[in-house]
């Protein structure tokens, strides 16, 4: 078997490797790339559910970050079990052609009881006075308190939120030089999300995310001449590409306007009850899942999106099945945005009204994904006196609530979801690959293959499914 790093460098396209990369670009200068072409939805369960199986949503399941549970009529978001992803995994793969193949699988997601040797993931704390402590959660449970004795903890507000910074990321990398030293594995799969932030908050504005590509090419570069010196191949790859967007679609606002939604209000503050609405928006960037809990509505449902402004495809069930998302996890219909708009959750007309979690951090409890959460409140003077006012409390162990999240939509510059239409912009696959089609694109689900193959060189089972 090959020894081999897979970095998954979120966010990196071709349009971005340049002279604001030149550790990236020289690794790709001695090596093969290809584009690749992502699925829908392209977002980071999705493609990485993808790429670590062969499978596409349809039999792998993983349709989304997020998704609404028909059976107990709850949104589920951002859950971490490996057993929701059906399917072989690359390293389960591996192993059956080598049973003493060893695999770390850092920071990639569904990353809690899976058959990786070894893993770290992000998974704070909930205390019973309902505070939330910041920790990391690790296979086997003896590393986590080893690795945070040597490398401090894990940097939270760092990783999410309007503190994201290259220092998650870096915590990271220093996290997979740790478990090399002591592990050795035959496969390190490495989650580098710093890109992530500023494409989001900016969109692929090269100016001002020209920081940002400086700090990730200097923690790429390192990691690869760290592997490189200890005889290990390095794989750059990386999820979806980030383009730029100016208008935020809020069809839950349409729907309530129709009269579908059913809303609660709760001390003053409403919530959106999904099991007592006729349908059912789960928004992921630039698609959404739609639910009908009464079908009687489905026609106008749909001649409602197909006439809203953003909206440029509606996928029913002929049309989910092509896109390999017929599976039961999917929306009854799926909205895709057209390539400079994206979805929001909001649901309330007047933001007096809005849930006090819409203006916190609170990946958990909001019924979609909202990268308003990269931004603090503009209408906040002293943001900073704010927020060390609220952790002191905290640190005092009152509850307090880090209500500094705006409620402005039009703050986000950049997202994904859809394919982009320029493969400028697609995702990358670049490594030492000679079955890779040079300067081509494969699909999502082929890069499985060619991971695969890499991984297996040496060993006389260079093809899948021998």
């Amino acid at each position: 078997m090959q020894r081999t790093a897979i970095l998954n460098v979120v966010g990196l396209t071709p349009r971005l490797i340049s002279e604001a990369t030149p550790k990236i670009r020289a690794f790709m200068e001695r090596h093969r790339i290809a584009r690749v072409q992502p699925g829908l939805p392209a977002v980071t369960t999705t493609m990485q559910s993808t790429y670590l199986t062969g499978r596409l949503p349809r039999d792998h399941g993983i349709v989304g970050n997020g998704w609404y549970d028909r059976e107990y009529s709850e949104h589920r978001f951002w859950k971490q079990s490996n057993n929701l992803v059906s399917g072989e995994k690359l390293w389960e793969a591996l192993r059956r052609v080598d049973p003493e193949f060893t695999c770390a699988k850092l920071f990639w997601w569904y990353n809690m009881y899976s058959s990786a040797d070894f893993s770290i993931t992000p998974r704070p704390l909930y205390p019973a006075d309902g505070r939330k402590v910041f920790d990391i959660h690790t296979q086997p449970m003896g590393m986590r308190e080893r690795i945070k004795k040597d490398l401090g903890s894990f940097p939270f507000p760092h990783f999410w939120g309007p503190a994201s910074s290259i220092k998650s990321t870096a915590w990271i990398a220093e996290s997979a030089k740790w478990v090399e030293e002591r592990c050795w594995p035959s496969l390190n799969l490495v989650y580098l999300p710093h890109l992530d932030y500023d494409l989001q908050r900016y969109g692929p504005d090269m100016e001002k995310i020209a920081p940002a590509l400086k700090e990730i090419d200097d923690v790429v570069g390192d990691l690869i001449a760290f592997f490189e010196a200890r005889s290990i191949k390095v794989i750059l790859l990386s999820e979806y590409g980030i383009t730029e967007v100016d208008r935020p679609v809020h069809l839950n606002r349409i729907f309530r306007e129709k009269g579908w939604l059913s809303i609660k209000n709760e001390l003053g503050r409403e919530t959106l009850d999904l099991g007592g609405s006729k349908v059912v928006m789960i928004p992921d960037h630039q698609v959404a899942h739609i639910y009908f809990n009464d079908f009687s509505i489905a026609p106008e449902v749909i001649e409602v999106l197909k006439s809203t402004p953003g909206v440029q495809q509606v996928l029913g069930k002929q049309e989910k099945f092509f896109a390999g998302l017929d599976h039961y996890r999917s929306g009854d219909l799926v909205a895709v945005s057209d390539f400079r708009s994206w979805f929001t959750y909001y649901y309330w007309d007047n933001d007096k009204m809005a849930p006090d979690f819409a203006r916190c951090v609170d990946i958990h409890r909001k019924p979609g994904y909202d990268p308003v959460e990269l931004f603090l409140d503009p209408k906040i003077k002293r943001p900073k006196l704010k927020l060390g006012w609220k952790l002191a409390v905290k640190t005092m162990r009152f509850r307090t609530l880090f209500d500094v999240i705006p409620l402005d939509a039009t703050l986000v510059k950049g997202s994904h979801g859809r394919v982009p239409d320029d493969t400028q912009d697609w995702p990358v696959l670049i490594g030492d690959l000679p079955n890779l089609p040079r300067s081509m694109s494969v699909s999502a689900h082929e890069v499985f293959g060619h991971l695969y193959e890499h991984c297996a060189r040496g060993s006389g089972y260079g093809r899948v499914g021998v």
